[in-house]
């Protein structure tokens, strides 16, 4: 709303310093668990998303390749490869400038087993 903008405005101009308060290790937990929740294949024993089973274990069988793993684009049944990687590379240099802070999360299994994902 235009009043939220001016008191913002106002706490620039005198200064003042705006803090929110948010939960940077539940953001980091919540984002690599979606990418858990896009797997395609046989799921491993530690699988965290508890509705997810297993899928997609014959894709590719008809030509001779398994085409099993990998994640699913945008929550449906299909996967796309030049957006997959873009994700696992985004992912990945985020694991390099911000290591401390999975670390500290205690996302950093978590989130190397989410980008060796569709790498198998």
């Amino acid at each position: 709303t235009m009043k939220t903008v001016l008191v913002f405005a106002a706490c620039l101009l005198l200064g003042l310093q705006v803090e929110a308060q948010y939960n940077y290790n539940e953001v980091l937990q919540k984002s690599v668990l979606f990418y858990e929740a896009q797997r395609s294949g046989s799921l491993p024993g530690d699988n965290r998303v508890p509705w997810r089973g297993d899928s997609a274990l014959d894709d590719g069988q008809d030509n001779g390749l398994d085409l099993s793993g990998g994640w699913y684009d945008a929550g449906d049944h299909v996967k796309f490869g030049l957006p997959m990687a873009w994700s696992v590379a985004t992912l990945a240099w985020g694991v390099v400038d911000f290591r401390a802070a999975y670390e500290s999360s205690g996302e950093l299994t978590n989130v190397l087993d989410s980008i060796k994902w569709p790498l198998d």
